[in-house]
């Protein structure tokens, strides 16, 4: 498989097959580490507006933006917590790998979700 049809989440499926039904609302994701993945796929393709609609409305700000000058490089998971198909809440803990201005960063964040009338949402960083 080429490494431009595979999806940015990592998993090493093609984006058809993976995240872009997410992103396309075809369908939701079913685990707090799917839609991590998902939204981290959305960064990655520049969709702010699936990083809007899968933030809680409690905690999600008015607007959301992907900058352009990053480009997304690679995501590892490290734990997961909960969240799953039956749960209510879960934890994802995870590393993101980037460039920005031709330096190479790193974000390391445990993501917190809620299930919120039957689908996942990302609340907050803990």
């Amino acid at each position: 498989m080429a490494a431009s049809s595979r999806c940015p989440c990592g998993s090493d499926r093609p984006y058809p097959a993976c995240c872009e039904p997410l992103h396309d609302g075809v369908r939701t994701a079913t685990t707090a580490e799917e839609l991590m993945r998902s939204r981290y796929s959305a960064f990655a393709k520049g969709l702010p507006d699936y990083l809007f609609r899968t933030w809680h409305p409690r905690t999600r700000p008015a607007e959301v933006t992907v900058d352009p000058d990053v480009s997304w490089r690679g995501l590892a998971i490290s734990d997961v917590v909960a969240g799953g198909a039956d749960d209510a809440q879960g934890e994802v803990e995870f590393v993101a790998h980037y460039v920005r201005a031709r330096q190479p960063e790193t974000l390391r964040e445990r993501s917190r979700f809620e299930r919120r009338t039957g689908r996942w949402f990302y609340v907050e960083a803990v």
